[in-house]
């Protein structure tokens, strides 16, 4: 049996409370963060350093915002999987983002188990 590649996650919100706790929630034992960006021309340096395989974006940041970078990232490396965590409860923009790359959708604020399911699902196949 092969044994399971871990994968690359890439933390990105602009809110340094909500980076460090999904940080320390995150219990999936393949997932080895590798940074964290406060922004979306953050986070497009930050994945082009790292080449992240997992990234969870937050829509409402300053400088670029998580729809712009979903396509920035999705046109880097279209296999990269990403989860929206986002207090939006505007389901407009959640569609937005999963139209532009984006593979799921965490509502803020969440438990460690949301989180942890939501990032489960999102790896089933990789």
């Amino acid at each position: 049996m092969n044994a399971v590649r871990p994968l690359k996650l890439m933390i990105v919100d602009d809110s340094n409370i909500i980076r460090r706790r999904i940080e320390r929630s995150q219990q999936i034992e393949r997932l080895r963060v590798v940074g964290a960006a406060a922004n979306g021309r953050e986070a497009i340096e930050l994945f082009d350093r790292t080449d992240p395989d997992v990234v969870t974006m937050d829509l409402t940041m300053p400088e670029m915002d998580g729809i712009e970078c979903v396509e920035h990232l999705v046109a880097r490396k279209p296999a990269v999987l990403i989860l929206v965590v986002s207090a939006l409860a505007d389901k407009a923009t959640a569609v937005e983002a999963i139209r532009k790359g984006a593979n799921g959708f965490l509502c803020k604020p969440f438990t460690d188990r949301q989180l942890n399911d939501a990032l489960a699902e999102l790896l089933q196949d990789a």
